[in-house]
């Protein structure tokens, strides 16, 4: 792997990273969002694997539906992984604050070490280290003044969704040759099946959730579909720790977009909120510096 194709990565990780930030500002959005989950996640998977497949149609031709003959055990693994990933973040943050949910998924790097050294073999470079560290300790000042307040349900399914996220990071490394895009639509399926389940396998439920909700639901179906094309090209140059650390900016623009008037929601941070995005932001441009020296070993 060259320096180039390594900072590539990089770049298009940390866009991935971004475009998953603009979710916290649609889910603010919706009108009773706590009474309209399976609905939102029913809607926002179909979006997920539509977009997906078009993208496989323009990049692919005729020839894309080839993709899901690969698609192996470790395809669906991620597909199940990614959709349980999907159902915690949107449950965790109607029922709590925005930064309880951002916090819980600082753990996203810790977790896809983890099961990257014990399944990929894969060795954290030093840098890699302290970067995870400085983002750890970053999230966790944004969060000193709201972790009192929210909810012990939401953080834990907040949790829930970093795990099945860094468990999916994992899976598209296990087997490179299985199709990253088609393991994502799987998951926007399963998402909907799982939803519907939910839902009693009924339509009714969804004649009250109010049509913006819908649209929102669309609309956050994109942001997530983009940030996944984005992760997943970047996903063959990168260990699973380094790009679930990356995709931490997803923390910072959550906070901030939320606190722009432009978006109509006017969620002030406070200082230590500000303070702890400038630390994880220092954290990624430091993991991006590093990412163009070579890359140096580092004791088991």
């Amino acid at each position: 792997m060259t320096k180039n194709s390594y900072f590539y990565a990089f770049i298009v990780v940390f866009l991935a990273g971004l475009s998953w930030s603009f979710g916290a500002v649609v889910v603010r959005h919706m009108d009773e969002a706590n009474s309209y989950v399976f609905q939102y996640l029913f809607y926002r998977g179909i979006s997920i694997a539509l977009i997906l497949l078009i993208y496989l149609f323009i990049t692919e031709g005729l020839n894309f539906y080839k993709n899901f003959l690969k698609i192996g055990i470790s395809g669906v693994m991620g597909g199940i992984f990614l959709a349980i990933a999907f159902t915690g973040f949107i449950y965790s943050i109607t029922i709590t604050s925005a930064a309880v949910t951002l916090f819980m998924l600082a753990a996203m790097p810790f977790i896809a070490a983890i099961f990257g050294y014990f399944f990929l073999n894969e060795i954290l470079r030093r840098s890699t280290l302290i970067s995870m560290v400085i983002a750890f300790i970053g999230v966790c000042i944004m969060i000193i003044n709201d972790s009192i307040t929210g909810t012990v349900l939401g953080a834990l399914l907040g949790f829930v969704s970093a795990t099945g996220f860094a468990l999916y990071t994992v899976t598209i490394r296990w087997k490179p040759e299985t199709p990253k895009f088609t393991t994502v639509v799987l998951a926007g399926l399963f998402c909907t099946f799982f939803s519907f389940i939910f839902l009693g396998f009924s339509f009714e439920p969804f004649n009250t959730m109010p049509v913006k909700n819908s649209y929102l639901s669309l609309l956050h179906g994109l942001f997530v579909a983009s940030g996944l094309i984005l992760y997943s090209l970047g996903a063959k140059y990168l260990p699973a720790a380094e790009l679930a650390l990356l995709s931490l900016m997803e923390v910072v623009g959550g906070v901030l977009w939320v606190w722009l008037p432009i978006f109509g929601i006017n969620e002030t941070p406070s200082l230590t909120v500000i303070i702890g995005g400038v630390v994880i932001t220092f954290a990624v441009i430091f993991h991006g510096y590093g990412s163009r020296r070579k890359r140096e070993p580092i004791l088991p």
